[in-house]
């Protein structure tokens, strides 16, 4: 079949007139099985519909079988009346498109060239419709095509998203809807529309990830087969071989497979951008950053560093994207960016200054890799990119950057121990305690064997281990690292050395975890004292360090003074860092923990409200940050005497505590007492002692008879004793922990004060009335 044939066929009257000038309509139906789109077929209508003085271009740009053609060829179908002339070009190369028009020009009897069609067209002030299809070469210039006039009509479908620039309106073909989805799957596939089907149906489009042709293709191979409850598995051992078969029976004339129509795109890339989209495939197919890139082409080399010819490839990549003086070149980047961007193997979402790939483009570019260096490759280049973050800048990194060192880590390549203490630090951020654990503990072992005891690299590792051994609850591993790495580092670096003030920092929060808020305190006040002195007020360290303090003040039971400090860090960190930072949102947090024992618990929740939907936002569900807000929001609303809300948060939070960081954690003990105290209020005073007994246990033996916490999860499990009339059994758990705690806590700390009400409550129960008196006295001196 000739190109005149292919390109022109004209739909023309049954009984022709011959002086009424010739309707043209060269545009084949959309296929019989066409579903959906019609948000996008609305915004063509109203488009072309509307009064303008001046040509009108509308563009469907998208990835390679997303059903851009369709859309344009089902809009004709259905706006057809309001077009005098229709013709359809096929754009995918400067000589086809020349064909088109000339065969225009033949058709009208205007000339033989695609100069006489558009002379013609120019001329002709009417309602005619250019499609041009498949204008997929970014080299090539269309607006030369295009008659230049300000009346008539153009739709231009593209994997090109840059020739938005012509268009006065355009929409971006991606997945279909989920329904849609089904359907078209179901009616390609010949199969009935039966709820089970239905069923079937949705997982086969949801692995597909709801891309037309995908789901087109699979059909076939269904309606072919007969196997639709079958194709899941075929499809999870043979993905490569059913998304590369061309049907024998087709819908349309679309000519290539899923797979085959990406590659005729990847062949169009430099070498440079095929290795880049390779490397990509390797990272998250969502949340691409140049920052990954520029970062890892900054990395410094140090003693634990792997060689400059371990890291050839990953250096000579990033190479190509720096300056003659190997300054990072953002231009550079940008090019090369925007030449796969042209072909839609990779969009750019510019509102979050990042990348992604179209999962099943992720999938196959993966696929084109020969070997396994480019995954190795971009391991280094995480590693890299991670080694130059600080902690305050892996905060901020960390959510972008956590879905891609999950999947860079299945690889279980022999990562370098420099590269492993990154990815740890990483998991740390994400409240991935136990893989950063197993990541660290051989670290440390290696730069112990390699380095020595006291090297300074040997030192970090060890600091980073107490750091995990203490949020981890471990705080007799977390102390005794602790003490060794501050007293190594006093010895090798001095007493004022950064490294030495904050691996006293480090040991002053585990100590403060531990119960012992004196040492904490003291420690945490001798810190900031120099801190203050070599780095100013409003430095982000000594602003942690002021946090630090908070906290123990407040553990204390020294509010007024958490307070002051609490809010001044905030007013800081808010002015410094931005009110979302990590940081701002932990004062924010701390504060609402003082203002709830100062008793304001309306300000308490304004604060954590809007704490837990920036964590839920930026950390997900289930970090530990983010349940830890849960919990505190749910002892406020207990507070707010809003039970069945504090309930229900409190068991969502225990649930996940349990799941996630385990049944004998701190936290997960703490909220356990936390979520008591709401069945005691509720009455449900069974359910209550269940808990305390098995949280006070577990909190024994952790943390030990006298820490602050297990003695009061003991006054919880008295108070609720109290509440089930064993008068006795609450008496004797009372009094244990109210002389424990008159040796470790001030005379007005809330906790003290629970208990003695308790205390004086249970000794009322006992007709024990002197003491009931006498505590009772106690507490209202307290009050003034």
């Amino acid at each position: 079949m000739n190109n005149d044939t292919l390109l022109v066929h004209f739909c023309l009257s049954d009984v022709p007139v011959p002086q009424a000038p010739q309707h043209i309509n060269n545009c084949p139906p959309a296929t019989r099985i066409f579903h959906g789109r019609q948000a996008i077929l609305q915004k063509m209508h109203q488009y072309f519909k509307r009064e303008a003085r001046m040509q009108d271009i509308f563009l469907l740009h998208g990835l390679g079988g997303a059903g851009k053609t369709q859309i344009g060829l089902k809009f004709i179908k259905e706006s057809a009346s309001i077009f005098t002339d229709i013709f359809l070009i096929d754009s995918s190369t400067i000589t086809t498109i020349e064909t088109g028009l000339k065969n225009i020009a033949t058709t009208k009897g205007v000339g033989d060239s695609s100069q006489s069609a558009l002379q013609w067209l120019k001329s002709k002030p009417e309602e005619w419709l250019l499609f041009f299809d498949n204008a997929d070469d970014p080299k090539m210039d269309l607006n030369k095509y295009f008659p230049q006039c300000d009346h008539g009509n153009i739709i231009i479908t593209s994997r090109n998203p840059g020739l938005c620039v012509y268009a006065g309106s355009h929409s971006a073909v991606s997945d279909i809807e989920t329904s849609d989805a089904i359907d078209l799957l179901l009616r390609s596939a010949a199969q009935a529309t039966t709820d089970p089907n239905k069923a079937v149906a949705a997982e086969i489009v949801k692995v597909l990830c709801y891309l037309p042709l995908a789901i087109v293709q699979a059909g076939a191979f269904i309606s072919k087969s007969g196997r639709l409850n079958g194709y899941l598995a075929l499809y999870a051992t043979n993905k490569t071989r059913l998304l590369s078969q061309k049907p024998a029976q087709s819908h349309d004339s679309y000519a290539w497979t899923v797979y085959t129509t990406w590659q005729i795109s990847f062949d169009q890339l430099s070498q440079q951008a095929k290795t880049f989209l390779q490397l990509c495939s390797f990272l998250h197919y969502q949340g691409i950053s140049e920052d990954i890139f520029r970062n890892a082409a900054g990395y410094k080399f140090g003693p634990s560093s792997p060689s400059k010819e371990e890291l050839k490839m990953p250096l000579d990549v990033l190479s190509k994207f720096l300056d003659p003086s190997g300054i990072w070149d953002p231009l550079c980047f940008l090019d090369v960016t925007s030449e796969i961007q042209a072909y839609s193997l990779i969009t750019f979402y510019s509102e979050q200054n990042l990348f992604s790939v179209h999962p099943l483009v992720h999938d196959w570019t993966r696929g084109t890799v020969p070997d396994a260096g480019q995954h190795c490759c971009m391991v280094a280049i995480a590693g890299m990119s991670l080694a130059g973050l600080s902690d305050t800048d892996m905060a901020a990194a960390g959510p972008q950057m956590m879905p891609h060192i999950e999947l860079l880590m299945r690889g279980n390549f022999n990562i370098v121990p420099d590269f492993r203490h990154e990815y740890g630090k990483a998991y740390v951020w994400a409240g991935e305690l136990e893989k950063a654990k197993q990541l660290l503990m051989a670290v440390l072992e290696h730069r112990r064997n390699t380095l020595g005891v006291h090297h300074l690299d040997t030192l970090e590792a060890m600091h980073r281990m107490a750091s995990i051994y203490s949020r981890l609850g471990n705080f007799q591993e977390a102390e005794a690292l602790g003490v060794r790495v501050l007293n190594k580092r006093r010895d090798v670096l001095g007493e004022t050395h950064p490294d030495t003030l904050e691996s006293t920092g480090n040991l002053a929060t585990i100590l403060s975890l531990m119960g012992r808020l004196r040492e904490a305190e003291a420690l945490n006040l001798e810190v900031l004292e120099r801190r203050r002195q070599t780095l100013g007020e409003t430095h982000p360290t000594t602003l942690t360090i002021m946090s630090n303090l908070a906290v123990t003040y407040n553990r204390l039971g020294s509010l007024q003074e958490a307070q002051a400090l609490e809010l001044k860090v905030l007013e800081r960190r808010r002015k410094i860092l931005g009110h979302n930072h990590p940081d701002t949102l932990l004062s924010m947090a701390n504060l609402a923990a003082t203002y709830n024992r100062l008793g304001r618990f309306r300000e308490a929740e304004v604060l954590e409200v809007a704490v837990l939907q920036q964590r839920k936002s930026s950390l997900g569900e289930n970090h530990p940050d983010t349940m830890r807000t849960m919990n505190n929001l749910a002892v406020t609303y207990y507070k707010l005497d809003r039970l069945q809300e504090a309930e229900n948060l409190g068991s969502v939070v225990l649930e996940k505590d349990r799941s996630i960081l385990g049944a004998n954690h701190p936290h997960t003990l703490l909220t356990m007492g936390n979520l008591a105290m709401t069945y005691n209020k509720l009455g449900r005073f069974l359910e209550a002692e269940t808990l305390l007994v098995d949280a006070l246990k577990k909190q024994t033996d952790a943390l030990g008879n006298n820490h602050p916490e297990t003695l009061r999860m003991q006054s919880k499990l008295g108070s609720t004793s109290n509440k089930l009339e064993r008068w006795q059994e609450a008496e004797d758990l009372l009094v244990s922990a109210l002389e424990k705690q008159k040796d470790l806590l001030s005379a007005n700390h809330p906790h003290l004060i629970e208990t003695m009400q308790s205390l004086a409550d249970t000794y009322t129960k006992l007709g024990k009335l002197k003491e009931a008196e006498d505590l009772n006295e106690a507490l209202k001196r307290l009050e003034v």
